[in-house]
This record gives C-alpha cells, sequence and structure tokens, in this order.
C-alpha cells in the first residue's frame, strides 16, 4: 500500500512538471531565462511585425502586402525562422541557393513552377522549396506561415 501511494505522488509531481512545462512554454508572454536549443513557436507574436510590399521586378499581378515577423536567426545569418503573412496577388519567386520549409497556417495559396506544374497549399499543409526554384507565388486568400529559410 505504501509503495503505491509513493508511485502516485511520483506520477503526480511528474505530471505537475510537465503541465507546468507545458504552460511555461504556449504562453505569449514566454521569457527565457536561459539560452535554449529549443524554440517554441508562437503563431502570434507579441510584437509589431515588419511590413512590407512585393519588388516591382517580381510583382506579376495585385497589389500584396507582407508582415514578416522574425522569430530566430541561427548559423551567422543563414538560418531564420519566423511567420510570415501576404494578402492576395501574384508574385515571382526566386529562391537561388536558399532552401526554404513552409507550413501554412491560414489561407490559400497557388505555387506554380516555371515548366507550368501548380500546386494548391491551404491550412496545415507543408511544402520545401529548394535550391533553384523559380516559379509564382500566388496568394489567392490572405496566407500566413511558419518558414525556415537555410542559406
Amino acid at each position: 500500500m505504501m509503495q503505491h501511494a509513493m508511485l502516485q505522488v511520483s506520477k503526480n509531481r511528474n505530471q505537475n512538471r510537465q503541465r507546468t512545462r507545458h504552460i511555461e512554454h504556449t504562453t505569449s508572454n514566454f521569457v527565457r531565462s536561459r539560452m535554449s536549443l529549443l524554440l517554441p513557436i508562437s503563431t502570434s507574436p507579441g510584437f509589431s511585425p515588419r511590413e512590407s510590399i512585393s519588388d516591382p521586378e517580381r510583382l506579376i499581378s495585385g497589389t500584396p502586402a507582407f508582415k514578416t515577423w522574425p522569430l530566430d536567426t541561427s548559423r551567422e545569418g543563414n538560418v531564420r525562422t519566423g511567420i510570415w503573412e501576404a494578402t492576395p496577388g501574384t508574385t515571382k519567386s526566386i529562391k537561388g541557393e536558399a532552401f526554404e520549409f513552409c507550413h501554412i497556417l491560414e489561407g490559400l495559396v497557388r505555387i506554380t513552377e516555371n515548366d507550368g506544374e501548380s500546386y494548391l497549399f491551404r491550412a496545415g499543409d507543408s511544402f520545401v522549396m529548394k535550391p533553384g526554384f523559380v516559379g509564382s507565388w500566388e496568394t489567392i486568400e490572405t496566407v500566413k506561415k511558419i518558414y525556415v529559410f537555410v542559406e
């Protein structure tokens, strides 16, 4: 009986620790007390985004506007992580030597490779644009994504 009670107390402590860690890492006011190698990504960052418009050389149609919330930079700026949002419009997408992972949080986009192959992505979808990718990015419904950009 005593062993069972001690086991239950230990189990409850572990559950409480896990619950506490979960709460600490999911609040929007999460403050790291030390440099961590784990980065929780808030899809609603608590700071103002950097706002921009399409580079005229890349604009195909519409008047898309962009918001970027940079969340992390590492490896001397060669790896960038953040949240990005775009309003409807179409732009030319050129990755050059960069690799980009995207996870769509909201909205709808059509990405068309230069050879004409087209893909539709919506909330919950993920994809990678590899180095050398050239095509168009059409935001059909305002889109919000998590990105990891590697140069």
